[in-house]
Order: C-alpha cells, then structure tokens, then sequence
C-alpha cells in the first residue's frame, strides 16, 4: 500500500543530464521532506539534497556545487531532482527517502526516515 519509488536514472557520459523522479504510493508527499542520498560500490551512503514539506526550504551537499536541482510537485505526488553536468564520481545508486511532518532540513542526515525507495542507477561513463 505505502511505497517510495525512484526512477529516471541510467548511462549518461560526462557532461550529460538526468532527471531523476521520486514518486509516492499509499501517502500524501506534501506532508513529508524528501532527502536524495547516494551510495556508491563499496561506499557508505551519503546525503545529497533535501526538500522539507515546505518546498521554499532545501539542501544540497557542497559536492553539487549548483549542477543539482530538488522540486516537487504535489499534484503528481513526486519529487524530483534534476542532476546537469554529470561527473563520473556521480555514478551511484540514487536513493529517496520521506520523513513526516518536516519543515526544514537541518538534520536531515540524521533522521530516521518513514519510508525508502530502492533506488535508481545512476552511471557516469565515456
């Protein structure tokens, strides 16, 4: 009944884009902040972005330094987030994930999140 699901990622070469989609089934996203977090093999997960439940108010890692876009349309019940100028140190499985009641992303790397999409791959490669 309640799930997260992401989608939108794939093979890109450097340079190129991707939007990647955060779609919610079973609960209102509106009512919730999105955090985008990536892993990469061998690596820990990392924070990338976050969007509170109030969308004026959102986070990017410094790592993205502008090339990251969050956004959310509630009608459609999805989050997005527009990645451009794609480096190969991108290449990640591309996580989403929603906590309730949020209106700001101060300690967004520290909650503990309601729910978890799968996750969208993500590579960088020429």
């Amino acid at each position: 009944q309640v799930q997260l699901v992401e989608s939108g990622g794939g093979l890109v070469q450097p340079g190129g884009s991707l939007r990647l989609s955060c779609a919610a089934s079973g609960f209102t996203l509106g009512y919730y902040a999105i955090g985008w977090f990536r892993q990469a093999p061998g690596k820990e997960r990392e924070g990338v972005s976050c969007i509170a439940s109030s969308d004026s108010i959102t986070y990017y890692a410094e790592f993205v330094k502008g090339r990251f876009t969050v956004s959310r349309d509630n009608a459609k019940n999805t989050v997005y987030l527009q990645i451009n100028s794609l480096k190969p140190e991108d290449t990640a499985v591309y996580y989403c994930a929603a906590h309730k009641l949020t209106v700001d992303c101060t300690f967004y790397l520290q909650w503990k999140y309601d729910y978890w999409g799968q996750g969208t791959q993500v590579t960088v490669s020429s």
